[in-house]
C-alpha cells in the first residue's frame, strides 16, 4: 500500500511538469522526484521510530503534491474534532439559524471541571456571545465552551454536515470529557485524509461562503499552544486545532507559504509516551514546512536566488 501511494505521488509530480518542453522538463521531474522521495523517507522514519501508531496526510493546496501514511485509518481526534463543531456553528450563522452575536449565560451545570476558565466562573454571572464561546473553544480548547456549542448547534446537525461533505469516517459521538461514553466506544474520530479534506473544502469555499470561511480560519489562526506552533517559525501563518488524550496526540491545520500553502493532519495513538508523540508530530511539521518553504524559494531545478 505504501509503495502504491508513493508511486502515485511520483506520477502526480510527472503530470505537474508535463506541460512544458519535454527535454528540459524531464530533468526537472527527476530532481523534484528525488527531493520528494527524500521527504517521504524522512517522514516514514519519524513514524517508524515512534513507539505508537502515526498517520498523516499532507497536501500542497496549489499543486496537489501529497504525502500519506495510513490516510484512511480511523484515529481518535481528541480536541481536533472541534474543527467540525466550529464548521457547524459558522454554517448555522450563515443560514440564519443562530447568530454569533447571540448571548449565552454560563451555568455551572454545563461546565466541565478542570477546564482553563469557564468552570471557575460563578454560576450565571458571566454572559458572552457564541462567537466568544467559540474563541474559548479554539484558543484554550475549553471543553465547557465546546459542550455549550455542541448543545446549541446539535450533535446530529454537526454530523449531518460532516456527511454532506462526503466524510464517512468523521464522527462527533460524545460531549467532551464524557468518560462513560468513551468507555462504551463512543469516541470522536476521523482519518488523516478526511480531516485534510474538511480543511480543504472550507479553504476552497465548498463548505462555507467567503465571509464565514474567512472567520473560520481567523479563529483557527489565533495564538494557541499546539505541536505545529511549537515546531514552526514564529513568522509562520498557522490555522490549526490540536488534540490531546491519554496515549493520543494530533494536530490538523493549514500552513500558509506563498505559492505553496499546504494542509497537514498528523495523528498518533497507542503512544507509550505522550511527550514522544508530541515531538514526533513536531518533527513531521518541521520537515513538511522546510520542504514547501524551500520549494517556494526555488527554481524548478532547486536553485534558490536570494536578494542581497
Amino acid at each position: 500500500m505504501r509503495k502504491h501511494a508513493y508511486a502515485c505521488s511520483l506520477a502526480l509530480i510527472a503530470v505537474l511538469f508535463a506541460a512544458a518542453a519535454p527535454a528540459a522538463r524531464a530533468q526537472e521531474i527527476v530532481v523534484h522526484s528525488a527531493y520528494h522521495e527524500r521527504l517521504q523517507n524522512q517522514l516514514s522514519a519519524v513514524a517508524d521510530h515512534l513507539n505508537g501508531v502515526m498517520g498523516y496526510a499532507i497536501r500542497d493546496l496549489t499543486t496537489g503534491e501529497a504525502f500519506y501514511r495510513l490516510p484512511d485509518t480511523v484515529f481518535p481526534q481528541a480536541s481536533s474534532i472541534k474543527l467540525t463543531i466550529l464548521l457547524e456553528l459558522l454554517r448555522q450563522d450563515q443560514e440564519g439559524k443562530l447568530s454569533l452575536s447571540e448571548k449565552h449565560t454560563i451555568r455551572r451545570s454545563e461546565t466541565v471541571a478542570g477546564d482553563p476558565i469557564l468552570y471557575m466562573l460563578g454560576d450565571g454571572t458571566v454572559t458572552m456571545t457564541l462567537g466568544d464561546v467559540a474563541t474559548f473553544m479554539v484558543v484554550l480548547s475549553d471543553n465547557s465552551a465546546t459542550n455549550i456549542l455542541i448543545d446549541r448547534v446539535g450533535m446530529a446537525s454537526a454530523n449531518a454536515e460532516i456527511a454532506r461533505l462526503g466524510l464517512k469516517e468523521t464522527k462527533l459521538r460524545r460531549h467532551m470529557m464524557d468518560l462513560e461514553a468513551a468507555k462504551q466506544g463512543n469516541e470522536n474520530v476521523s482519518t488523516p485524509r478526511e480531516m485534510m479534506l474538511l480543511l480543504e473544502k472550507v479553504h476552497a469555499g465548498e463548505a462555507l461562503d467567503a465571509a464565514h470561511a474567512a472567520e473560520y480560519f481567523r479563529l483557527l489562526e489565533l495564538p494557541k499552544t499546539s505541536e505545529f506552533h511549537t515546531a514552526l517559525p514564529d513568522t509562520a501563518k498557522i490555522a490549526d486545532k490540536p488534540g490531546a488524550l491519554e496515549a493520543v496526540r494530533c494536530d490538523s491545520g493549514i500552513i500558509e507559504i506563498p505559492g505553496h500553502p499546504f494542509v497537514m493532519t498528523v495523528m498518533t495513538t497507542y503512544l507509550s509516551s505522550e511527550a514522544e508523540g508530541e515531538r514526533a508530530i513536531e518533527d513531521v511539521a518541521r520537515l513538511a514546512y522546510d520542504y514547501f518553504d524551500r520549494l517556494a524559494r526555488s527554481s524548478p531545478y532547486g536553485r534558490v536566488i536570494s536578494e542581497k
